[in-house]
């Protein structure tokens, strides 16, 4: 069993930071990409940001130059440090996590349980 908990939304005011957290557990053989998605109310879930196994990173073209994803290979965490955050990015946001939870090279893809981060005006 694999469990993904994430921590560090919260309120912030508009122009604030907020840095989320996201650790792996369970049965893991490898871990491929990790990634951070967001879904606001009446929205589509979107792809926020994600960093693959050898550090590669990719962002959504909104956060880009505000967002850094970040993770530990060694401890099984990824990071989103949000930085200049305004009200229209208000959502739940999920990290997510394609694991080898048998051993086997098949990846899984694991979603956290959401954290609400709320920006205001």
């Amino acid at each position: 069993q694999v469990q993904l908990v994430e921590s560090g939304g919260g309120l912030v005011q508009a122009g604030g930071s907020l840095r989320l957290s996201c650790a792996a557990s369970g049965s893991i053989f490898g871990i491929d990409s990790m990634g951070w998605c967001r879904q606001a109310p009446g929205k589509q879930r979107e792809l926020v940001a994600v960093v693959r196994s050898g550090g590669n990173t990719n962002y959504a073209d909104s956060v880009k130059g505000r967002f850094t994803i970040s993770r530990d290979n060694a401890k099984n965490t990824v990071d989103l440090q949000m930085n200049s955050l305004n009200p229209d990015e208000t959502a739940l946001y999920y990290c997510y996590a394609d694991i080898d939870y048998s051993g086997g090279k098949l990846l899984t893809r694991f979603w956290g349980q959401g954290t609400q981060v709320t920006v205001s005006s």
